[in-house]
Order: structure tokens, then C-alpha cells, then sequence
């Protein structure tokens, strides 16, 4: 599945666009798409530790604009928001 990952806030350092595309297996969990995220910020930003630090603390969205679990699964290509803290919160 290809899940767009837009990209709000901080988040938006993590690249030159507002998104970035994920290919992930089918039921993966948010949980899931969030170590994928750590690991593109391992890879592309030699572990930037602020960046994975916003990444653990940060909420996601779904294409309707909830906020949805850790352990939401994920079935079919779709939008899907991440939330970083406000203020360092």
C-alpha cells in the first residue's frame, strides 16, 4: 500500500514537499508507519535525534481528519496526517 504521509509543522523539515510516500504492507498499523518514518530520518538525516524525538511524540490523522491509535490498521493507499506537538509539547 502507498500511504502519503502530509507532513505539518515541524514535520515539514523532513522534506522539500508537504508529503512523503511510504510503501507499507497491507494491515500495518500506525505504530508501523511511524518506525518507517524513524528509518527514513536514520537513513536521510543521520538520526537526527530532534527529528525522531517529534516523530515519537507526534499524533496522526486520518483522511477524515480524526486522530487516530497507535494500533489502527492501515487497509488501503490513503492520506494520512502526522501532528507534531505545539511548543515542544
Amino acid at each position: 500500500m502507498i500511504i502519503k504521509l502530509e507532513l505539518f509543522g515541524a514535520t515539514r523539515d523532513f522534506s522539500d514537499k508537504d508529503f512523503l510516500d511510504f510503501d507499507l504492507q497491507d494491515k500495518s498499523s500506525i505504530d508501523d508507519l511511524r518506525n518507517e518514518i524513524i528509518k527514513y530520518i536514520e537513513k536521510n538525516f543521520q538520526g537526527n535525534k530532534s527529528f525522531i524525538k517529534v516523530v515519537k511524540s507526534s499524533a496522526f490523522c486520518s483522511e477524515n481528519n480524526q486522530i487516530i491509535s497507535d494500533n489502527y490498521k492501515i487497509t488501503k493507499d490513503q492520506k494520512i496526517g502526522i501532528i507534531p506537538p505545539i511548543g515542544g509539547g
